[in-house]
């Protein structure tokens, strides 16, 4: 048992050097490539687009709810709760006007041809 728990711990000390390195090639890349849009480098076809992400303020999404227990199913400003709120009629779109900033966030895509 031993044995599984240190390959475990090596394991997890592997991935997570190779987060902190691919996070890093990242944003070299998204830097090097973020005006161009898409582009072809050998055998690779990179391409960045961008996704619009909502950050909430929790206080002012808190004060923003027309019931207080709303904020018990949240608990926290977790926007996929909120979209789920939302497609469920339990909250309207008008509600969280002015509770968040929109934030355009690169997302990078490499493929192999």
């Amino acid at each position: 048992m031993e044995q599984q728990v240190a390959r475990y711990y090596e394991l997890k000390e592997l991935q997570k050097q190779l987060e902190d390195e691919l996070n890093e090639l990242r944003s070299k890349l998204i830097d090097a490539y973020a005006g161009v849009g898409s582009a072809e480098e050998g055998d690779y076809k990179l391409s960045i687009s961008y996704q619009d992400r909502r950050e909430f303020n929790d206080e002012k999404l808190y004060n923003s709810l027309p019931d207080p227990s709303l904020w018990r199913l949240m608990s926290r400003a977790d926007t996929g709760k909120i979209t789920s709120l939302l497609k469920l009629n339990v909250i309207h779109e008008q509600i969280l006007a002015g509770t968040y900033e929109q934030k355009k966030v690169p997302v990078l895509r490499v493929q192999k041809r």
